[in-house]
């Protein structure tokens, strides 16, 4: 037994040391990243829920065009004072039983086109909270799209601020060998010491914003940030071909296809059954109304007495009821229902305006921050090629001793804020393009 136990034991031991090291090697890919946020994001939940809700509001308008059918069963028992059926006569102490029964079924015949809005709405208030679910995936793929690349962003940026470590680990054992011939001061040794902390201090920065990106991201996708990890994508360097000629297919495609639009005139026609709905409080109402039934009732002065399902048989009754209702004041109600639905369709007009203006907004910034990042891209790009001549000839002038380490420290800062630079523009042009295929409603993950 005991040995059975040990096999169990190390069974299990294996088993989560295998499923410890997959998670741990696990590289999130950018496609993997956008496909589990929007499977288990929990604002889309929420506005999964919100179809269902919608879907179950459409059956409920759909049932108001059918009749409503009720029963009922009753007993009575009265105990007290009576008349006599025969002498009519006070009888005092009298107790009578009664047993009822009835089957109604209630018809809405007309009721000025409420019932049938009602159902045109409940149809469109699903296509709209469709809409808002679509527009609501695209804002959150958007966000994991530029989440990922911060991290790739905060990566390249670490691996140049360890390269810079280790060029100033060789150049201060340079530095040494260079003292130790004589060439060269030995305040040199402790100027390249001080190099060498602060750049291992940049790396720690690096490092941490690294792993705040990472935090960031698995955040966002809602998983444990213990063993999270993406897989790193090599981004080269961006060319001209990834921008626009021009804006105006841009905007021609947003506006036509944007979801925030389609949302906006959904609503202008929701507005617009609303105002129909009020209207329908001017109109006259028609119901039609059936009802079955029968009493059986006994006391012992009857002057009668019947069984108890004869005299249901024999009091048993059809009653038919086709009533008008016709409104003739309603202390203003449905003039000002009316009133609020009409400006309620000219505030969905001035949405819709609004929506509007701010996509043409958003695609013209996002058109002209795609140009400006790539002319940034283009300055630092050949920013850092003049530092790297720059910072080549300065080591050079420092190794024959006609330039003090003070100013080859100040050519090398400038060859690393030339470096970060160019990461930052590469990876700002990266996303601005991203922006501008967003709109045109083309894939974030390829």
């Amino acid at each position: 037994m005991m040995k059975i136990n040990k096999l169990l034991a190390g069974a299990v031991l294996f088993a989560a040391v295998s499923f410890n090291s997959f998670s741990q090697e696990k590289k999130w890919t950018l496609k993997e990243c956008v496909d589990y946020a929007l499977e288990n994001n929990i604002t889309i939940k929420q506005g999964e829920n919100t179809l269902l809700s919608n879907e179950q509001d459409i059956i409920a308008a759909k049932g108001n065009f059918l009749p409503s059918v009720s029963g009922s069963l009753g007993e009575r028992l009265s105990i007290g004072s009576g008349f006599d059926q025969v002498t009519n006569q006070r009888i005092n102490n009298q107790t009578t039983h009664s047993f009822s029964y009835n089957l109604g079924v209630n018809q809405n015949v007309f009721n000025g086109f409420r019932t049938l809005n009602l159902y045109k709405q409940s149809q469109l208030n699903l296509e709209i909270n469709k809409l808002e679910l679509a527009r609501i995936k695209d804002d959150i793929s958007l966000n994991v799209v530029n989440a990922y690349l911060n991290v790739l962003f905060n990566i390249e940026n670490l691996e140049t601020a360890k390269a810079q470590y280790e060029f100033s680990k060789k150049q201060l054992d340079q530095v040494k060998s260079l003292v130790d011939a004589g060439v060269q001061p030995r305040a040199n040794i402790y100027d390249s010491e001080a190099t060498l902390s602060a750049d291992e201090q940049n790396v720690t920065i690096a490092e941490n914003n690294y792993t705040l990106s990472l935090l960031s991201l698995s955040q966002l996708l809602q998983v444990p940030f213990q063993g999270f990890d993406v897989a790193v994508v090599e981004i080269g360097s961006p060319s001209e071909a990834l921008l626009y000629n021009s804006v105006d297919p841009v905007l021609d495609y947003a506006m036509a296809n944007r979801n925030e639009i389609k949302v906006a005139e959904k609503n202008i026609e929701n507005a617009e059954l609303s105002t129909e709905i009020s209207k329908s409080g001017y109109y006259p109402s028609v119901g039609f109304s059936y009802g079955f039934g029968s009493v059986w009732s006994e006391s012992k002065n009857d002057f009668q007495k019947q069984a108890f399902f004869r005299e249901l048989d024999v009091n048993k009754g059809h009653t038919f009821n086709l009533s008008v209702s016709i409104p003739i004041f309603s202390r203003f109600q449905n003039k000002t229902a009316v009133a609020k639905s009409l400006i309620q369709e000219n505030n969905s007009k001035l949405n819709l305006d609004q929506a509007k203006l701010n996509l043409e907004s958003n695609v013209q910034r996002a058109f002209t921050d795609a140009q400006a990042a790539y002319k940034a891209f283009l300055a630092a790009k050949k920013s850092l090629e003049s530092q790297e001549l720059a910072f080549k000839n300065s080591q050079e002038r420092y190794n024959i001793g006609a330039m003090n380490a003070f100013d080859l420290e100040q050519t090398r800062i400038r060859l690393v804020n030339a470096q970060a630079s160019l990461i930052n523009a590469k990876y700002d042009f990266v996303f601005k393009t991203k922006v501008l295929d967003f709109y045109l409603g083309k894939p974030l993950t390829e």
